[in-house]
């Protein structure tokens, strides 16, 4: 599957091979239960973020990969939001430091 990223002005595509999003459901499961606990998305508390919440998290998550050179980690935070959001495939990111505004498409 693909998960495609837009950056400013620069489109990306991750390559999310299928066994990724099986294999890496115990990792993903972790994710969520860590995420269940409260997270601080940018300015806002969230207690319990919902499933586009925790996609926005991840996202970001994404965005700090890609611009650490980090293909790995990205290629699996996109198996994650393929994974819990497959109707999604394209995020467009929030450069300004609001993942609340990284829109799931």
């Amino acid at each position: 599957m693909q998960l495609r990223i837009q950056i400013n002005d620069t489109t990306r595509d991750i390559d999310v091979p299928d066994f990724m999003l099986t294999e890496g459901e115990d990792f993903f499961a972790q994710m969520d239960r860590d995420m269940s606990k409260g997270y601080q998305m940018s300015r806002k508390w969230v207690d319990n973020p919902d499933q586009e919440q925790r996609c926005q998290i991840v996202a970001d998550k994404i965005l700090t990969a890609l611009s650490n050179g980090n293909q790995k980690s990205g290629t699996l935070m996109a198996a994650y939001i393929l994974k819990r959001m497959p109707q999604v495939r394209e995020i467009h990111m929030n450069t300004e430091g609001d993942m609340l505004g990284h829109d799931l498409l």
